[in-house]
């Protein structure tokens, strides 16, 4: 009994000493998920534009036994044209000129544009890959002289708390030499806007989800198709991804919760007295690296 008596302040301390490491690791834990939590915040990223291929979809709400594809997708013969090398060199560094020629252009008439050239664009943005050939695009021209200035308001009124608060004193100190602010006139001027809303998943007959795999990459390469189109067909835009918009913006369109949105394209002709910033760009030797 004695020797318990004098064993018991040792369990004591033990038992002290090992909270103590316990508590000291928790807490280091904890610090360590706060610095992290820190480092990756960033107020002005827009939550409705992040790649739904991040979230998994839950195991119940996807059908693993049909997704809706056809089991075997018949395989056709495959053509195409092939160019003498002078003619794809000159082929190559006529449309790299054309290209070479866009810029984004924030004063925009209100000249008329004919809807079948719109059309025309979307369908080329259209024929972009895809993962799994879901297309997980919806491609919303707006018109209508009454939405457009919804919209206008909405953008407005995001993008000035965004400039205020949100974007942060380096990222508006850097958009200052291009002279660009909230106010966002061409969203009224432009003929059309383009909106082009990712499908973060799909909807099957049958109400279950279907995966769309890679729906961020997919549409956004389904944009850079758009624009070259656009610029192909002589027309100009600015791209613009007007943060904490999208779900308002997707409300407004009354487009379904599975659609985000991506990008906003005001598209039309330049106005007489337009002007666009005086930049350059990279050197070929710059931006490419051959191994």
């Amino acid at each position: 009994m004695a020797l318990f008596s004098s064993l018991t302040p040792v369990f004591i301390a033990i038992i002290c000493v090992l909270i103590g490491v316990i508590l000291k690791k928790t807490n280091g834990e904890k610090e360590k998920r706060d610095i992290k939590s820190k480092l990756t915040s960033r107020p002005w990223v827009d939550e409705d534009l992040k790649d739904g291929t991040d979230h998994p979809l839950e195991e119940e709400e996807v059908d693993e036994e049909w997704q809706g594809f056809e089991e075997n997708v018949a395989h056709v013969p495959f053509t195409a044209e092939r160019y003498s090398e002078a003619e794809m060199i000159k082929r190559s560094q006529t449309f790299y000129e054309l290209l070479n020629k866009r810029r984004s252009v924030r004063f925009l008439s209100d000249e008329p544009v004919p809807r079948e050239v719109i059309d025309n664009v979307i369908r080329a943005a259209g024929t972009s890959p895809s993962g799994a050939h879901t297309e997980p695009w919806t491609f919303v021209v707006v018109q209508d002289p009454y939405l457009k200035h919804k919209i206008r308001e909405i953008v407005e009124e995001e993008e000035e708390i965004n400039y205020k608060k949100r974007m942060g004193e380096r990222w508006v100190n850097d958009l200052k030499r291009l002279r660009t602010n909230w106010i966002k006139e061409y969203l009224d001027t432009a003929p059309y806007l383009i909106l082009i809303f990712k499908q973060v998943y799909g909807q099957l007959p049958n109400g279950k989800k279907k995966t769309h795999y890679y729906n961020e990459i997919s549409v956004s390469i389904a944009c850079g198709i758009l624009l070259a189109a656009l610029q192909n067909a002589g027309l100009y835009t600015v791209t613009t991804t007007p943060l904490n918009c999208g779900p308002q913006l997707r409300v407004l369109l009354q487009r379904p919760a599975n659609e985000k949105l991506l990008l906003l394209l005001p598209v039309g002709y330049p106005k007489k007295d337009a002007t666009v910033p005086a930049l350059t760009r990279k050197l070929l030797e710059d931006i490419m690296v051959v191994m």
